[in-house]
C-alpha cells in the first residue's frame, strides 16, 4: 500500500516502488527537475531529527550546542553536498543518516558550534525543551551511541505510525473511539479487556474485538509504509521490522 506522502514523493521523481522510499529522494534531490525532492527530504528530517539530536547529545555535546549542530546538519543535507554520496547499495537508510552525521561532527564540528542560532540555516519546526526532556526520558546509559540510535529510530517510526493512525481515527470522527482503543495496540486483547472497553463504549464485546482487529490490522499496516520508506527492496520490510521489534524490546 502507497501512503499520501510516498505518493507526493513519487509526483515527478519516477515510478514504481523505489518512488514512495526516502533512498529514492536521497538519489533523486540533487536533481533540480525533481519538484518534490527538497519537500520530501524536508518531511524526513521533521520525522527523524530526534534520534539523530539525542546521538549528538551522546557525544557529549551541551543541549545548545546538541541543537546547533543537529540543525547545521539538516542544514547541509537538505542543501544536497552529502546527499550526492549516498548509494542505495550501502544499506539500511538510518545507517546511512548516522554514518553522514558522524562524517559531518568530525569535519565541521567546531565551525557549527560556532554558528548562531538561525543564523542563516534553514530552520525546522524544533522545540528544544520538549526535545531536551524527551533526551532525559529516553537516557540509555547501557547502550552504545550507535544501538541507542537505532533504538530511538525505532521508536520515532512507530509513533510516526501512531500519529498517522490517531490522525485517521479523528479524521473520520473517531478521536474518542482511538482513545479508547489505542491500548489494545501494545497488550494482547482478552475477553475480559474487551468486555471492559463495551461498557465504556456501549457496544457489545464481539463489535470491540472487530474494532480492535481493524485497529491493529491498519497499525501494522502504517509501521510497515513507515519501514517500506527506509529499506531498499519490499523484501527487505518483514526482516526490518523484526530488527526493529527487537530494538524496542531488548
Amino acid at each position: 500500500m502507497t501512503s499520501a506522502r510516498g505518493q507526493g514523493i513519487a509526483k515527478g521523481c519516477g515510478t514504481g516502488w523505489f518512488s514512495t522510499t526516502h533512498w529514492s529522494v536521497v538519489l533523486t534531490a540533487s536533481d533540480e527537475s525533481c519538484l518534490d525532492a527538497h519537500e520530501a527530504l524536508e518531511q524526513l528530517c521533521r520525522t527523524y531529527w530526534f534520534p539523530l539530536y539525542a546521538h549528538v547529545r551522546r557525544r557529549g555535546c551541551s543541549p545548545e550546542d546538541a541543537q546547533d549542530l543537529t540543525q547545521a546538519f539538516f542544514a547541509k543535507f537538505l542543501q544536497k553536498h552529502s546527499v550526492s554520496r549516498a548509494r542505495r547499495g550501502r544499506g539500511r537508510f538510518r545507517t546511512f543518516l548516522l554514518t553522514s552525521l558522524n562524517n559531518f561532527l568530525a569535519h565541521e564540528q567546531e565551525k557549527a558550534k560556532a554558528l548562531k542560532r538561525g543564523g542563516g540555516i534553514p530552520s525546522l519546526p524544533w522545540d528544544q525543551q520538549a526535545a531536551e526532556s524527551r533526551y532525559q526520558l529516553e537516557a540509555a546509559p547501557e547502550l552504545s551511541p550507535d544501538k541507542a540510535f537505532e533504538r530511538r529510530w525505532a521508536m520515532s517510526l512507530f509513533q510516526q505510525a501512531l500519529a498517522r493512525l490517531q490522525g485517521e481515527f479523528a479524521q473520520a470522527g473517531k478521536a474518542a473511539s482511538f482513545s479508547e482503543l489505542k491500548g489494545f495496540l501494545s497488550e494482547a486483547p482478552d475477553e475480559e479487556g474487551y468486555a471492559r472497553e463495551a461498557a465504556r463504549l456501549d457496544m457489545t464485546p464481539a463489535a470491540v474485538a472487530v474494532a480492535v482487529h481493524r485497529l491493529r490490522k491498519r497499525y501494522r499496516e502504517l509501521v510497515r509504509e513507515e519501514i517500506a520508506h527506509t529499506v531498499t527492496s519490499p523484501a527487505e520490510v518483514d526482516d526490518e521490522l523484526r530488527y526493529l521489534i527487537k530494538l524496542m524490546s531488548g
